[in-house]
């Protein structure tokens, strides 16, 4: 199989595809043949070494896919040729730049029939970020006033519609480029951000949904009504900032997604109930991934990028 690597640290052209054995499944793992793999800013940073989340080269990266079962020796789970996707093993490494995958039955789910493999892949990991941030640890009910910031991106444009389909209303921010973009996902509100001051333009917010980091985490705090919570996608747990926010009566997270499966559920039913779709802004076959982490590297994506394979 083809897998694409990397042997050192550095911009996308240090990623190239090389020949490597076919993975082989411990016990409750299936060996997936892959048909398009989710790209994520993370795996950009990873390949820089702004993020040694996984050590250094050589390694293999990515977590996002969706192919077709090939192998399920030892699970009751799933059987040959079974359509399947998720987000296997994360934070740890999956290896899943790769024609072919082996990973934990538990991490996986069907594929919706409505979904195609590029959709399917896309949605992973910026599917869990949401829900765990908005379900999990928000705690989002019918009626709640929610936040979302960077409501155009990968995660974003997700937590919209998890949100809406919670019964929220919800306000997003967004450059006036993406407008028309967050409203068709269902946003009540959206806040042009290279036009207005979000902390002057909304008030009284049950839960914050944070993409974006730097300031804008600190500065959500003044648009919280008293008890509110910050959920944070990009930042990790800040003592200070827990402390600031606490003082306040108000509550601060840092989320780090992980493959849960009730959640990889939870989104399956919303995609079957027409209630959820993920948007792919662009896809690209599997030897031009160079060409994607530019893209990614740019930044100020509309959605996700695949590759296909």
């Amino acid at each position: 199989m083809r897998v694409i690597t990397q042997q050192t640290l550095g911009g996308p052209e240090v990623l190239t595809i090389v020949d490597a054995p076919e993975p082989q499944p411990l016990p409750t793992e299936v060996v997936v043949r892959v048909k398009a793999i989710g790209l994520n800013p993370l795996e950009a940073r990873l390949r820089s070494g702004e993020f040694p989340l996984i050590g250094r080269p050589p390694f293999v990266l990515g977590w996002d896919i969706s192919g077709v079962v090939e192998e399920a020796p030892q699970t009751w789970r799933f059987r040959h040729g079974d359509e399947v996707f998720g987000m296997p093993l994360f934070p740890r490494a999956a290896s899943a730049y790769a024609e072919v995958v082996s990973a934990p039955a538990l991490h996986l789910a069907r594929k919706p029939a409505s979904l195609s493999h590029v959709e399917a892949s896309a949605l992973p990991i910026v599917g869990l970020t949401a829900w765990q941030g908005l379900v999990d640890l928000g705690g989002v009910t019918e009626g709640d006033r929610v936040l979302v910031h960077g409501g155009g991106g990968g995660v974003g444009h997700v937590a919209i519609q998890i949100a809406k389909s919670l019964g929220a209303h919800v306000i997003a921010t967004a450059s006036g480029s993406k407008r028309k973009f967050v409203e068709g996902f269902g946003a009540d509100e959206v806040i042009d951000y290279t036009a207005a001051d979000f902390t002057e333009a909304v008030r009284d917010i049950d839960v914050v949904l944070d993409t974006i980091g730097g300031d804008t985490v600190e500065r959500s705090l003044e648009v919280l009504r008293p008890g509110g919570h910050l959920v944070t996608a990009v930042a990790e747990e800040d003592a200070e900032l827990t402390a600031k926010y606490e003082a306040a009566g108000m509550r601060f997270s840092g989320i780090a997604v992980d493959p849960d499966p009730v959640a990889l559920r939870g989104l399956v039913e919303l995609v079957e109930q027409g209630r959820l779709r993920v948007h792919v802004q662009e896809t690209f076959p599997f030897e031009r991934v160079a060409d994607a982490h530019r893209l990614l590297d740019a930044g100020h994506l509309q959605g996700k990028l695949v590759l296909t394979v």
